[in-house]
Order: structure tokens, then C-alpha cells, then sequence
């Protein structure tokens, strides 16, 4: 039974009313990371040997998130053999000709070969460009933009998100990260500049949920750039399998906090999939699918700037939660 010192003072309640909480989430299900990206089905013109081989290419650049991969000698080997690969022959939605390769057969041949595959889910990113373009110059903009996601194998929208409060003040990465959220967007990259064609350089900025970065270059850095950023070590050993992980987050001490640190670890590359472990009025402990277990998650989370190490538990790596100012 509760003591009256403890039932009327409104922090030890909110803490355990918060404790409750989360204990009641860890029963839901596991939250998992990214959209789905149709890797393995290219357009094709013809079913030649070299119609196919060019296909193998488009599909290596996207499986690895890697421009490079389609001149690899490390894969030429999958290129050649392409016509090995094909599951189907398929037409897509506007009647094209498609073909589409055994995903799981191209992974493993990717990974024998020493480079690294970047997961099918992956952020779904909004791009912003400021000032806004008119309605010829943002269709001009959208279609470069998309044709090179295509390429890199990114989810992009190009949207009109505003980028300063009422006031007429610029908002910050946790502000245009809220915003892009109800967009169902995971980050979101602004490129800033006027317009004057798609070789003009732009001032870029990415923000995700774990850090933010800043570069200069036209249009289509905006997708390179990013996709760079969140791809996989080109002969990363960590990239072989996904594996489980456990994490311990302190500092969890309200539901605003909680549903940042979620999606901290959402948004981290590597991540498939969080399911809440344990959870009291302080900290939060997450099991994690991860692109190569425990080791990747720390080489993942080296660099964030919100999730810091503080050292590990007996079956667990201990990291504090820092928000942004």
C-alpha cells in the first residue's frame, strides 16, 4: 500500500504513471523502420544479354546504395551472369517492360563478393527547396530529383513544407523534423539557393533524427549526398546478416522524450526493427534488429550527437539520451 507522501507528490506519480505506460508498450507490437523500396524490378528495353546485364547494374547501384557498383569489378561477375538472376519478366503500372531479379540470390552474390547491401526499407525523405520555385521550375526540379532517387534507390517527395514559424523566425531540425513527420516523412533535406537550372549549387542541409550535415551542389547532391550518408561500408563485414541487439537509453523521463528516442533508433541505419524490452521512470530498454548485431549498432550510433554512450550492463550497451536545444 502507498504511502500519503509517496500518492501526493505529482513527480513520483508521473514517474510511475510513466513507467506504466511504457511497460504497457512493450506489449504492442515491434515498430519497424523505413519504406520498402521495389529494388529487384527495373524498366528494360528487349530481354538480350545485354539489355539484362544493363538492368543488373541499375539493380547493383540500388541493392548497395552505391554509384560505383554498377563498374565494381568486384561484381562484375553478377553482371555478367545477369540472365542467371532473372525471376520474371513483368509489365509495370504505365505499360512498360520490366524485369525482375531474384533479390535474395543477388544479396548473397553481393555479399560473397565483399560489398555491402543496404536494406529494402529505407527513410522515406521529403526535400524542400527554398525559395520556392514556380510551377514550371518545381516540376523541372521534382523530375531530376526523382529520376535520381530512382537511380539510388531513395523514397523522395518534393514538397512545399514551410520552413519558418508565424513570426516569420527559421526553424529548427526538431521543428521541420515534427513537420515532415506528418508528411509520413522519416528526414528531410532543404536545399537552399536560387533557381537557375539544375547545375546551379545549392546550400544543402540534412536532417534526420540522429544528426544533421550541411554541403554545397546542384540539384541531384540532394539524393547523392543523403544516399551516401546512409548507406553501408562498400565491404562492411557488419553488413552479412542482421542480427539482435540491446539497448538501455537513460534519461527517458517523459513520453515526448520517449517518442524521440523511438524514433532515434528507427531512423538509425541498419535498424529493421525496436520492440520495448523494459521500461521504469528513467530509462527505456529497446531489443533491436540491426545490421550486424550489437557491433553495428555502436558503429551506427557513433556519431549521434543525442544518443551517447556511457558504458554497457551485463547484456546491454548503455547510452544516454541528450535532446536537442
Amino acid at each position: 500500500m502507498s504511502s500519503p507522501a509517496s500518492t501526493s507528490n505529482p513527480a513520483l506519480r508521473y514517474l510511475r504513471g510513466l513507467g506504466a505506460l511504457l511497460a504497457l508498450l512493450c506489449c504492442t507490437l515491434p515498430c519497424e523502420a523505413g519504406r520498402p523500396v521495389r529494388v529487384y524490378e527495373v524498366d528494360i528495353e528487349g530481354q538480350s544479354p545485354a539489355a539484362l546485364q544493363e538492368a543488373m547494374r541499375q539493380v547493383l547501384v540500388r541493392a548497395t546504395g552505391r554509384r560505383e557498383s554498377a563498374q565494381d569489378p568486384a561484381l562484375a561477375a553478377i553482371v555478367s551472369d545477369a540472365p542467371r538472376y532473372v525471376k520474371s519478366h513483368t509489365t509495370g503500372p504505365r505499360g512498360e517492360a520490366q524485369v525482375q531479379f531474384d533479390g535474395a540470390a543477388v544479396e548473397r552474390a553481393v555479399t560473397a563478393a565483399g560489398r555491402s547491401v543496404w536494406e529494402n526499407e529505407r527513410p522515406f525523405t521529403l526535400v524542400v527547396l527554398d525559395p520556392p520555385r514556380t510551377r514550371a521550375a518545381e516540376d523541372a526540379a521534382r523530375a531530376e530529383l526523382e529520376r535520381v532517387a530512382a537511380e539510388r534507390g531513395l523514397p523522395i517527395s518534393l514538397i512545399p513544407l514551410p520552413l519558418t514559424d508565424g513570426a516569420g523566425n527559421a526553424l529548427g531540425a526538431a521543428a521541420l523534423l515534427q513537420a515532415a513527420q506528418r508528411y509520413g516523412g522519416d528526414e528531410i533535406i532543404v536545399g537552399r539557393g536560387a533557381d537557375a537550372g539544375p547545375a546551379t549549387p545549392l546550400q544543402w542541409t540534412l536532417y534526420t533524427h540522429a544528426s544533421s550535415s550541411s554541403w554545397t551542389g546542384p540539384l541531384a547532391s540532394g539524393v547523392d549526398h543523403t544516399v551516401d550518408a546512409l548507406v553501408p561500408p562498400p565491404a562492411s563485414s557488419l553488413a552479412d546478416a542482421d542480427a539482435p541487439a540491446r539497448i538501455q537509453i537513460e534519461g527517458v523521463n517523459s513520453l515526448t522524450a520517449y517518442a524521440a528516442v523511438e524514433r532515434l533508433l528507427q531512423a538509425t541505419p541498419g535498424v529493421r526493427r525496436t520492440n520495448i524490452a523494459a521500461a521504469d521512470g528513467a530509462s527505456v530498454t529497446f531489443d533491436v534488429t540491426v545490421r550486424g548485431g550489437a557491433a553495428g549498432l555502436g558503429q551506427a550510433l557513433a556519431g549521434s550527437t543525442h544518443l551517447v554512450r556511457t558504458g554497457a550492463s551485463a547484456d546491454s550497451a548503455v547510452y544516454r539520451y541528450q535532446p536537442q536545444g
